[in-house]
């Protein structure tokens, strides 16, 4: 009987060794000893297949960075570094079909369709660390812009997806050099910064020094 995990293999090897999707799902049920009827209670595409593949490799990134000792104790910046370098040592072993995936389903202005399940995990990670950094102070609470952080940070993936696609250095070392940089960049800028203490400043002044009143505000 025809499992997800089956079929996620059966699928993987057909196109890195074909270089295209199976015709179709009967000949893809056929040709691995299952029936379309097995297929379709998992998937309804071959499209979903792959995102339910990209979905995982995000699912077993978080599985395994959560569990070690030191999680509780990291900042939302290295819980962010975590899942950044983790995901990405992962996905080395699967390379080849990342790949093909990426490459296969490529949008000019948008993420591939294949990665709209990985894109919910991503989020929902995304939100949890970033409430945590609200809440403890590390992140600014920019009035409308603390809700994009989470946009900012999904940027930051795609950008550093795309460059380790074309990274061709030893053990893909300018794409780690590339998320340090990144990450750091992305949470500098929703720390707080000394504009943030001036406009804190400002507000104060505004609301007790008089001048609320003067300008009849």
């Amino acid at each position: 009987m025809a499992t997800i995990e089956s079929i996620q293999s059966a699928y993987i090897d057909h196109v890195l060794t074909e270089g295209s999707q199976p015709k179709s799902v009967y000949i893809f049920a056929k040709q691995n000893d299952t029936t379309e009827e097995e297929f379709y209670r998992y998937f309804g595409s071959f499209e979903g297949v792959e995102q339910s593949i990209w979905a995982d490799f995000a699912k077993k990134t978080l599985t395994e960075i959560e569990a070690q000792e030191v999680w509780a104790q990291y900042s939302s910046r290295e819980k962010a570094l975590s899942f950044f370098y983790a995901f990405f040592e992962l996905l080395k072993g699967s390379r080849s079909f990342a790949v093909y995936s990426l490459n296969t389903h490529a949008r000019a202005l948008s993420a591939p369709v294949v990665l709209d399940k990985l894109k919910v995990e991503f989020e929902n990670f995304a939100d949890a660390i970033l409430k945590q950094g609200l809440e403890s102070g590390e992140l600014s609470d920019r009035k409308f812009f603390a809700k994009r952080y989470k946009d900012g940070l999904w940027m930051q993936f795609g950008f550093v997806l795309n460059f380790w696609v074309k990274d061709n250095s030893a053990g893909f070392e300018k794409t780690d050099e590339a998320i340090e940089k990144g990450i750091n960049v992305t949470f500098d800028l929703f720390e707080r910064t000394p504009i943030d203490n001036l406009i804190e400043y400002g507000k104060f002044l505004y609301n007790n020094s008089g001048f609320k009143e003067k300008v009849g505000f």
